[in-house]
């Protein structure tokens, strides 16, 4: 009997110390112009287009690339997801889909940001679990590295 084919890849992670108080990062979370500016990585735009940070809230956008293939279209995503939890200063928990035609995009994954107080600011830590089968490992964790940089830029 064949093995049926997994339907997620392992979960994929990135961290990285950042010089600021768990609260400034908890903040560059909830307010939307904010967002728009840091969590696209490097070579990506961000568009909001719904937002409402509370348990239950709902929020949307596109990421629109330079020169990397999207999962929505020829240059871009679209994420369509809502927040599961929200600790202040402590954690945030979101569930993600990808608006897109192929089957290898499809499907809900969580990601979990977690800042932890060190003495020197915190430590973020984001975790991404049932990543659908079209994401690569590689590319998602420096896609996540990368937008922790821009994290790291803009609240220190």
């Amino acid at each position: 009997m064949e093995a049926m084919p997994t339907t997620a890849n392992p979960r994929h992670t990135a961290s990285r110390a950042i010089k600021a108080l768990p609260a400034a990062i908890y903040d560059a979370f909830v307010h939307r112009e904010a967002l728009e500016r840091w969590l696209p990585p490097e070579g990506a735009t961000g568009a909001i287009h719904a937002f409402e940070p509370r348990a239950g809230g709902r929020f949307s956008m596109t990421l629109t690339f330079a020169s990397a293939p999207g999962k929505s279209s020829v240059d871009t995503d679209v994420v369509e997801g809502r927040f599961v939890e929200l600790q202040p200063g402590r954690r945030i928990v979101q569930v993600v889909e990808f608006a897109s035609p192929d089957p290898d995009f499809a499907g809900a994954m969580t990601m979990t940001w977690t800042f932890t107080a060190t003495p020197d600011g915190s430590f973020v830590t984001i975790v991404a679990e049932d990543v659908p089968l079209g994401v690569s490992q590689a590319d998602h964790e420096s896609g996540m590295a990368s937008t922790l940089e821009n994290l790291a830029r803009f609240v220190e």
